[in-house]
């Protein structure tokens, strides 16, 4: 399971289209654009019976959080350019204090219900492609760092669920079990 911000069509069919023509020049696993999220609070495991209590404390949270202006500008890689086995679309928002407080409440919330987290700081990022071996992504990111998407708002997020191996060319299918507005009262 994993918590997410799931962003807009728009946005997706934009960032999309200025990979599209490019994706061919790398042998690289590109992620599938219709799964693309932005993931906030990561969890391995979850007994069944917990997560009623995940998602009120994720309602809580998410209600802790102010909507904000985001798109999807620049790139990298992890762990860096010249050794790169993940490449990644940025994050930019109005607020990145906002959106990394967001993280840590859904983290805390994850935890406090009884799912293990992953422990990673948070970074803001779309992951874009794996690799199956290091490799030199240099020119790469300096292509994302020429990309600036469209803006969108950060105004919900989702509880999502994984299931390894039932989407196409067995890759995880996603399904979205509960979502959560930003800044709501009830």
């Amino acid at each position: 399971m994993f918590v997410a911000v799931v962003p807009p069509e728009g946005a997706v069919e934009d960032l999309d289209g200025f990979l599209e023509v490019r994706r061919g020049a790398a042998d690289f696993r590109w992620t599938s654009a219709d799964q693309w999220h932005l993931t906030l609070a990561f969890m391995a495991d979850l007994a069944e019976r917990k997560l009623d209590d995940l998602v009120a404390r994720l309602g809580r949270a998410a209600a802790r959080r102010h909507p904000m202006a985001c798109r999807f500008a620049g790139g990298g890689a992890f762990p860096n350019a010249a050794r790169a086995k993940v490449l990644w679309a940025g994050v930019e928002t109005d607020d990145p204090v906002e959106l990394s407080r967001l993280a840590t409440g859904c983290r805390a919330a994850a935890s406090k219900a009884g799912a293990p987290v992953d422990g990673q700081r948070f970074r803001g990022h779309l992951t874009l492609a794996r690799i199956g071996h290091p490799v030199e992504a240099t020119r790469w990111v300096r292509l994302l760092d020429g990309y600036r998407g469209p803006e969108w708002t950060i105004d919900r997020i989702a509880l999502v669920e994984s299931h390894l191996g039932e989407g196409p060319r067995r890759r995880p299918r996603h399904e979205v079990l509960e979502t959560f507005d930003l800044g709501a009262t009830g």
